[in-house]
Formats: C-alpha cells, sequence, structure tokens
C-alpha cells in the first residue's frame, strides 16, 4: 500500500477514465496526487471520489497560462514532481474531407501542443530520477478513417517522446509513454455522441481487437505505474495496451 510513499504526481485529464483509474492507483500506493480537469461536475465527482489524498484542479490542457498556473500549484504545494502523466486528450471521429482547420487545430493543441509546453513548465520542479509519461494512442500506428487529424497528433506526441527522453537524460528524467487501444472510458460522450453511436463504435473495435474486448482503465494505469516508477532503466519508449491490436 506505501509503494509509492513519499512520491508526487500532476495528472493532467485527470477527474474521468484513464487518468481517474490512475490517479486512484497512485493514492491507493501512498503518492500525493494533483489531477486537472476542464468540467465542473467531473471535478466535483473526481474530488468526491478520490477524497483528501488528492486535490483537483480545474486546468485547461490547451492554455498556457493555465499551465503557469498550474506548475506554481504544484511548486507551492509539493515542492517538486516526481511523475506528471500527461494524459489530457480525446479524438473526434470525424471523416477526413469534412475536418475544418478549427478541428485540426484542437486536436493538435490538445494532443501535441498541450503535452509539449506541460512538460516545459514542470521539468524545472523534476528531480533526478523523476519521470514523464504521455498518453498516446494506438491511433498513431493504425490507419484509422475519421481520426485522421487525431492519429495525425498522437504520431507527433510518439515523437515528441523521443525528442524529450533524449534532451531530459542529463537531468536524470526519464520520459516514456503508454499507447491504449479501445479502452472503456466516457470520452466519446464528452465530443458529443450519441450513446447508440458509441455502443456501435465500441462494437466495431471489439471485433477489430486480437483479444476480442475493450480494455478497462485499471489495465492502463498498472502499464502507467511501471513507466513512471518501477522502469527505471527504461526511456523513450512507447508500451502498447491494446490488447494486441497493434502488434498482432
Amino acid at each position: 500500500m506505501d509503494r509509492f510513499k513519499g512520491k508526487t504526481a500532476l495528472i493532467t485529464g485527470g477527474t474521468t477514465g484513464i487518468g481517474l483509474a490512475t490517479a486512484k492507483l497512485f493514492i491507493n500506493e501512498g503518492a500525493r496526487v494533483i489531477v486537472t480537469g476542464r468540467a465542473a461536475a467531473t471535478i466535483k465527482a473526481a474530488q468526491a471520489e478520490l477524497g483528501d489524498n488528492a486535490i483537483v484542479a480545474r486546468s485547461d490542457a490547451t492554455s498556457l497560462p493555465d499551465m503557469d498556473a498550474l506548475a506554481a500549484k504544484v511548486k507551492e504545494t509539493f515542492g517538486k514532481l516526481d511523475v506528471l502523466f500527461a494524459n489530457a486528450g480525446y479524438g473526434r471521429f470525424i471523416p477526413f474531407e469534412a475536418v475544418t482547420e478549427e478541428v485540426y487545430d484542437e486536436m493538435l493543441n490538445l494532443n501535441a501542443k498541450g503535452p509539449y509546453f506541460i512538460v516545459q513548465k514542470l521539468a524545472p520542479l523534476m528531480p533526478e530520477g523523476s519521470s514523464v509519461v504521455f498518453t498516446t494512442s494506438i491511433a498513431n500506428v493504425k490507419g484509422m478513417p475519421t481520426l485522421s487529424a487525431y492519429g495525425a497528433a498522437k504520431a507527433a506526441l510518439r515523437s515528441l517522446t523521443r525528442s524529450l527522453a533524449a534532451e531530459l537524460l542529463p537531468r536524470g528524467i526519464r520520459v516514456n509513454a503508454v499507447s491504449p487501444g479501445p479502452v472503456v472510458t466516457p470520452i466519446l460522450q464528452k465530443v458529443g455522441m450519441s450513446k447508440e453511436a458509441e455502443d456501435q463504435v465500441y462494437l466495431q473495435m471489439t471485433q477489430s481487437v486480437p483479444m476480442k474486448r475493450m480494455g478497462q482503465p485499471e489495465e492502463v494505469a498498472k502499464a502507467v505505474a511501471f513507466l513512471a516508477i518501477d522502469a527505471t532503466y527504461t526511456t523513450g519508449t512507447e508500451l502498447p495496451v491494446d490488447g494486441g491490436w497493434s502488434q498482432l
């Protein structure tokens, strides 16, 4: 229960799904955690679920001023940061010919630009032996219709994992990525998809996954914890948690 005692962690996009499951795991192992979100309802629900062992803060993962404020909060609260899990992100299912400049910019800002600058803001607080974990996606290695802009952004994030791993190595900071396949989270509802459409997407994805099932947020959280804490001789890598979809 105290495996991560003394560790501090920041989880962006931590009020639902994979981020929330990871926050629970870290707290259960003794870490102190700050999680971020944007929606008042999910922030309130996450705070109630995580209790006094976590701080749940409103922060826009695409806003540099919000990132500055978040870095100040981490410094004031923890003094240092052992784990940065840059998890905030989502994809929009839109056919290529219907993607607008606004949608394209939204996908790149949230899934590539935001992670880049949150690391830039938080790295000064990260001591030797600390780590960054990004959330990429199976969409960065598999060609997926209707996810072209999202896939491009996640591919950029995969490249960023390698680049920052090399750049932060002299500081003793490891940088890795977890790459989820289809996971049961509220994300499709967040982007406005109906329950019927969501069920159809999940059915199609389940049929494509070699293990023939959706993943659970807790399964991804375990991989994040491994990369963040246990994988002390690993940097620059991407760990697929996708039921074998990217490999088989």
